[in-house]
């Protein structure tokens, strides 16, 4: 029982350690990393979307092409409060609230929040990002 814990636990810190490796190819602005972890048939839910249903990324390449990196400003983000869903051996539910901090365009220090929800599936031995609903912010800071 001890070693079931333990393994539902580290299996939970992969699915905490991959979202913040997707979050971290957002704010990186590095559209090859992110489309590496997310499935080629992501589905998505944003305030960017204006309550449509997205599907796949190219959606996203434009943010990423076009906003995201473009700024020097360094942008942090801090997963709030984290919380996993382990489905089955293949699949997981991470739920969590979404700091962003960043410097805005007259040099003030700002933050956003978002609340996030991402579904993640295993293939290959390799977690992919299959769909995500964010509420509040968007992801690109405003100046």
């Amino acid at each position: 029982l001890v070693s079931l814990c333990l393994r539902l636990s580290a299996r939970k810190q992969e699915i905490i350690k991959v979202t913040e490796q997707l979050i971290e190819a957002i704010n990186n602005g590095d559209f090859e990393a992110y489309t590496k972890i997310c499935d080629p048939g992501l589905t998505s839910f944003e305030p960017e979307a204006l309550g449509n249903l997205v599907e796949g990324t190219d959606f996203h390449r434009f943010y990423f092409e076009n906003a995201l990196a473009k700024g020097k400003q360094p942008i942090h983000t801090i997963l709030l409060n984290p919380h996993v869903h382990l489905i089955g051996d293949e699949a997981a539910c991470i739920a969590y609230i979404r700091l962003t901090q960043y410097i805005d365009g007259s040099g003030m220090p700002r933050t956003m929040q978002s609340e996030e929800t991402r579904i993640w599936h295993r293939r290959d031995s390799k977690w992919q990002n299959i769909h995500f609903h964010r509420s509040g912010s968007p992801t690109v800071p405003t100046n």
